[in-house]
């Protein structure tokens, strides 16, 4: 999408020699194993990013299925680690979180969240969420002046309408504090300094992904202290 490419039509190919990849060249992860981390025909190399990002969505889902059993929960679940997988392999890519993949799955959690509502959380409650996240972070991106991109900003909305607005909270939360460490450690190995951009997406995925599985969990653990 960030190329402005189908994702239909070509069908998989190598995007070094166009060739079409075989039904055994499409396995998750064992496939890329399997071709020693080369294309069959020009033998060019595939980035790793394929197989880790195959990797952990596919572990994203089993983790989904762990903490949620057979519910619906799990299909939303999964829908959920789906869109956190495809916006950290564009930030990470090309800077860039697609406007159509977040309305896509907007639209989906928007009706399924009305039937589905997560937790004790009512539906007004998600809509709520998502005005917090986007009216939150529109206004810090403009307070900042671009520090926080458009495409985040509409993920908060996003991940608002998905989680209940304390789980929402807590992403904001562990987003930032994930986001802060890696900038501390770019900063001590000196591979960045204080005015580099970092994309943010892979850490609000992190956050998001984190506080949906364990966030009733973290949420009780921090009250027991008061």
């Amino acid at each position: 999408m960030p190329k402005k490419q189908s994702i239909i039509y070509p069908p998989s190919h190598c995007p070094t020699c166009k060739r079409r990849l075989l039904p055994g060249e499409l396995i998750p992860v064992i496939s890329y194993l399997l071709a020693k981390g080369r294309c069959k025909g020009c033998k060019t190399a595939i980035s790793p990013l394929y197989p880790v990002m195959e990797g952990l969505t596919g572990l994203g889902f089993v983790l989904v299925y762990l903490r949620y059993d057979l519910t619906w929960e799990t299909l939303l679940g999964m829908l959920f680690v789906s869109l956190l997988s495809i916006i950290t392999v564009a930030d990470l890519t090309y800077r860039l979180i697609p406007n159509k993949v977040l309305l896509l799955f907007f639209l989906l959690f928007l009706v399924m969240r009305f039937f589905w509502p997560y937790g004790d959380a009512s539906y007004v409650a998600h809509l709520i969420g998502m005005a917090a996240g986007f009216l939150f972070f529109f206004l810090l991106a403009v307070i900042t002046r671009g520090g926080m991109g458009g495409g985040d900003t509409k993920l908060f909305a996003v991940i608002g309408m998905f989680l209940s607005p304390t789980l929402l909270f807590l992403t904001v939360f562990l987003s930032s504090a994930f986001g802060a460490l890696y900038g501390l450690f770019l900063l001590a190995i000196r591979r960045a300094t204080r005015k580099s951009m970092i994309p943010f997406g892979p850490f609000i995925a992190l956050g998001a992904v984190t506080a949906y599985l364990y966030g009733s969990a973290i949420v009780d653990w921090y009250l027991s202290f008061y």
